[in-house]
């Protein structure tokens, strides 16, 4: 067993044998080929030199791509710095939606509007809540997560709302100091039950599929939904690191990754069944595969969604204010006044210099020499899919 399985490594192993069976979307291949060429020499890069001890580094290029494993650090650590920008500071509760798996048939054969359809009805939901307990407009930032932990399909979603709402009277309102928890949770799943499935009903009525899907949608009510409710968190930089845990994940991270031989993926799993401990999941290649593409979302899916209070235009056409007189009064100083590079920014966020040489710790890279991109179509990943088309 080797150290450094990746993701990119199923995928050139087990891609071919995946076309084999499954007839996979034009963005599904299109997600696998840039996974499978993220920083090689494939995408192109540059040469860099430490002016210190003169040793030479060699940089790819990454795919950039939402669903690629090695691309998410920078983007998660300025996510949460823009958001920390315009959240209240004031406290905050976590509630997970989630919706059963007698739907998934569903999911599967309309992404796109089953997952507007899952956002609408939470959001609906919070709504309807802020104004029968506490008579005022509350907010939220959610974001959408499909898997489970054996990336299974298991859509759900993650929400952090504020303890406060804007009244009517264009007043503040602490909300949700009264209990443990911002709303009853039994009341929440079967308003957000009754949501969410009238609207999956009215959507495939209008489709002319409800008779394809009438079954499973009758028996997601007989099923007892989840609302996962947590208890108020203290500290904005607090809430919005936390929320950045589940912001730019993916179905599966590098890291999870212990083995790939003999045809099998070998991964670690939690299993909340079992208080949550991490155990080894090992699954056919293909099947690991097949399981990763469920997850690939619809073109342009925006996965994180502000609401009410916390949405741009809401706040704007309601001269919304987050900041006190005082606060927006100060100067900035000359330095915040600088532009910042995404480099310097990621140091500044992550306290990793990219640029330090990591052979002496001293020097600084710099760049000598940029590397074209490779373009040559017979290592392509495509040509796997082709061969098999």
């Amino acid at each position: 067993m080797r150290a450094g399985f990746e993701l990119a490594d199923a995928v050139s192993l087990f891609g071919a044998g995946l076309f084999a069976v499954t007839k996979c979307t034009p963005l599904q291949l299109k997600v696998l080929g840039k996974i499978s060429e993220c920083r090689t020499a494939t995408l192109g890069g540059h040469e860099d030199v430490c002016e210190s001890c003169g040793t030479v580094r060699y940089s790819y290029n990454s795919c950039g791509d939402r669903h690629c494993p090695k691309c998410q650090a920078a983007k998660q650590a300025f996510w949460i710095d823009d958001l920390m920008q315009s959240t209240l500071p004031v406290k905050h509760y976590h509630i997970i939606f989630t919706v059963p798996h007698q739907l998934n048939a569903v999911c599967l054969h309309n992404q796109r509007m089953y997952y507007d359809i899952l956002f609408a009805a939470v959001w609906n939901t919070l709504y309807s809540f802020g104004y029968s307990q506490y008579g005022c407009e509350t907010g939220a930032v959610a974001v959408l997560h499909s898997w489970g932990q054996n990336m299974s399909l298991h859509p759900h979603i993650h929400c952090i709302v504020p303890a406060v709402g804007y009244t009517l009277g264009e007043e503040w309102k602490e909300i949700g100091h009264c209990g443990k928890y911002l709303y009853p949770v039994h009341q929440l799943s079967d308003i957000f039950k009754g949501k969410f499935l009238d609207s999956l009903k009215r959507a495939l009525r209008k489709q002319n599929e409800l008779a394809l899907f009438d079954d499973k949608v009758q028996a997601a009510y007989k099923f007892r939904w989840v609302v996962h409710c947590e208890p108020s968190m203290a500290g904005v930089e607090h809430v919005v690191k936390y929320l950045g845990q589940y912001t730019h994940r993916v179905a599966i991270t590098n890291q999870r990754i212990l083995n790939i031989e003999n045809g099998k993926v070998t991964f670690i799993a939690k299993d909340y069944r079992d208080r949550a401990i991490k155990k080894p999941v090992t699954l056919d290649g293909i099947e690991f595969l097949r399981r990763f593409t469920m997850h690939i979302l619809p073109k342009r899916f925006v996965k994180i969604r502000r609401y009410g209070i916390y949405n741009h235009t809401v706040r704007r056409n309601m001269a919304l204010r987050f900041t006190s007189e005082k606060q927006s009064s100060k100067k900035p100083n000359e330095k915040s006044l600088l532009p910042e590079t995404k480099q310097q920014r990621f140091e500044r966020l992550t306290g990793v210099n990219l640029r330090l040489c990591q052979a002496c710790k001293t020097g600084r890279m710099i760049t000598v020499r940029e590397l074209p991109r490779i373009r040559s179509p017979g290592c392509s990943f495509f040509s796997f899919h082709n061969t098999n088309s």
